[in-house]
């Protein structure tokens, strides 16, 4: 994962999450993972989160890890 991609992974999450209509509570939770990890890959505090945690956020949103690392934009 480049440079680019890692600053936009956490707007990503949390626009899709918003989009699902979910809080970071319940994505979380769906997800498996704890809360702390997901608010701080969003507000980019963990600048390298692991392949597991991302795979398992971009299971719960109900998109592939490659589609969420590459495909989604970020809507401004």
């Amino acid at each position: 994962m480049d440079k680019k991609q890692r600053n936009n992974l956490g707007k990503k999450i949390r626009n899709l999450r918003k989009k699902q209509g979910l809080s970071q509570d319940e994505l979380a939770r769906k997800a498996d993972i704890p809360y702390t990890t997901l608010t701080k890959i969003e507000i980019d505090v963990i600048k390298k989160p692991s392949v597991f945690a991302v795979a398992k956020i971009a299971e719960a949103l109900g998109v592939s890890l490659d589609d969420l690392i590459n495909k989604y934009v970020i809507d401004r």
